[in-house]
């Protein structure tokens, strides 16, 4: 079955007392039954997480770890990491981060927790995390409520609702695809607009934000309107896989006798095209390329024969950079890097003993407290994993996940069959247990911490953005022009 988002108008206003739960949910989530052992592990206290994760792993230095959980970030506050369950040549297990989203999605895939809080984890992450935001000095003290949004309506209207019903304010639910003339949304001397139906427009004191596609295009990185999360989370791996992956490397090399460690494909990154096909060699003809800056499941692509990679080399990018990773695929025909081989768990084989590559979301966010795990859901590839590819083998549907479908007409629409809620009946089959999910967040918390200190090193003492030290990182002209394009108040000096 394939959703299709609910059209709506581009600016909507959402009063308190408005909140129905069956707009916000895939209506198989919405009368889903949470696992128990999902909602175990949402409800384990820190020292529990530590307690256990230090005991099956003795080398871990327990107060780095006590410290990484409780770090309170400064700019990456909400996230979503994409993890897969991997095996080594071995059959060691871990989890794997493929990449920590800013402003991911998650909610509408989510069982309630507890069946009478209709508001489910919406609330929680509104609670914790965007509530101390609001209350926040920097905060301008006039203007309105905002959740400003390009895609996923479902989920940005479900927060939208949370916000005035904990507020007691209206809040205006804001389309925001494109800056221009006929945007509902602008900014004047760094404070948010919103155009309500009457064509007047509103000051905006702090805005909930789910713009993904690009969104450094139209929003300034320096904002007087409070945004959650800022551009600058997007621009240090958010949503910059260019980035991230040196942010990773940089935590890494930090916490090297700590004995934690993110764990990620083997990544080559600064990659002109003309070189590609020289890595694709060097991981022996299976490779994954990504195009850094893209999401929702565009701009990747799977490499396991030449045949693809010609495809590949045939079309035309934008960008002039790009990352080239190591393939994870079956255990035949995996790449083989300097760690050895890695390969996809998959799912607990079906009736026909055929197994699916899946991924896991882990969205989390920061509180007083710390980083605290918000929900969980799992996505499975199209097509079921073979043990030996043939000559006319597509790998992408056997090792694709992303649910997003993007129209000609430029909208989204979702593939729902292939979604694995973490309920009572979906969860089995993925093979999770509850190490598998404490380790998922050890890895979600370090890579969300690694992009927020990588956040906290391309801003400077004054609060300004070093564009110099963000270019000798990251120098691709054509993100360049996007950011100053969506800088062209003159916000960034």
């Amino acid at each position: 079955m394939v959703i299709m988002n609910k059209q709506q108008s581009s600016v909507q206003i959402v009063h308190p007392g408005s909140f129905e739960a069956e707009n916000h949910w895939y209506p198989k989530a919405l009368n889903a039954t949470l696992h128990p052992m999902v909602n175990f592990f949402l409800n384990l206290s820190e020292i529990r997480i530590i307690e256990r994760y230090c005991h099956l792993h003795p080398g871990v230095d327990r107060d780095a770890l006590e410290s990484l959980l409780r770090h309170k970030p400064k700019y990456f506050k909400w996230g979503g990491a994409d993890l897969i369950n991997v095996a080594t040549e071995k059959g060691k297990r871990e989890m794997v981060v493929i990449e920590n989203n800013s402003c991911p999605s998650g909610q509408k895939s989510m069982p309630l927790m507890i069946d009478h809080q209709e508001m489910g984890t919406y609330k929680n992450l509104v609670e914790r995390t965007f509530l101390p935001f609001l209350k926040s000095r920097k905060t301008p003290t006039e203007g309105e409520l905002a959740v400003i949004y390009d895609k996923n309506p479902m989920e940005a209207s479900g927060y939208a609702a949370v916000i005035a019903e904990l507020t007691g304010e209206k809040v205006f639910l804001t389309e925001f695809k494109d800056r221009g003339s006929e945007s509902p949304v602008k900014f004047e001397d760094g404070l948010m607009h919103v155009l309500d139906e009457g064509e007047k427009w509103h000051p905006i004191r702090a805005a909930f934000r789910y713009v993904t596609q690009k969104p450094w295009n139209r929003i300034p990185i320096l904002t007087k309107t409070r945004i959650l999360n800022p551009i600058i989370a997007c621009l240090a791996g958010g949503r910059n896989k260019m980035i991230a992956a040196k942010a990773y490397d940089i935590f890494n090399a930090d916490y090297e006798g700590s004995g934690l460690h993110i764990n990620t494909p083997e990544t080559i990154w600064d990659v002109a095209k003309a070189e590609i096909p020289l890595y694709v060699k060097m991981f022996g003809g299976q490779a994954v390329i990504k195009i850094p800056y893209s999401n929702a499941g565009q701009g990747v692509f799977t490499i396991t024969s030449q045949v693809e990679l010609d495809e590949f080399m045939k079309l035309d990018h934008p960008y002039n950079q790009f990352i080239v990773q190591s393939l994870i695929g079956n255990f035949h025909w995996s790449s083989k890097g300097k760690k050895g081989r890695l390969y996809h768990v998959g799912t607990v084989p079906n009736l026909k003993g055929q197994s699916y590559v899946t991924d896991i979301r882990m969205m989390v966010s920061g509180g007083k407290d710390g980083i605290a795990p918000i929900c969980i859901y799992g996505r499975r590839a199209a097509k079921h994993l073979e043990d030996h590819l043939t000559d006319g083998s597509e790998s992408w549907p056997m090792l694709g996940t992303n649910l997003s479908i993007k129209r000609e007409d430029g909208g989204w629409d979702s593939d729902t069959n292939r979604l694995m809620l973490t309920d009572r009946r979906d969860f089995n089959k993925l093979g999770l247990g509850l190490d598998d999910l404490i380790e998922g967040f050890i890895q979600t918390v370090t890579s969300m911490i690694a992009i927020d200190n990588m956040a906290k090193t391309l801003m400077n003492s004054k609060g300004k953005f070093r564009e110099k030290l963000f270019l000798s990182l990251n120098n691709d002209d054509q993100l360049l022009s996007e950011i100053r394009a969506g800088n062209e108040n003159g916000l960034v000096k």
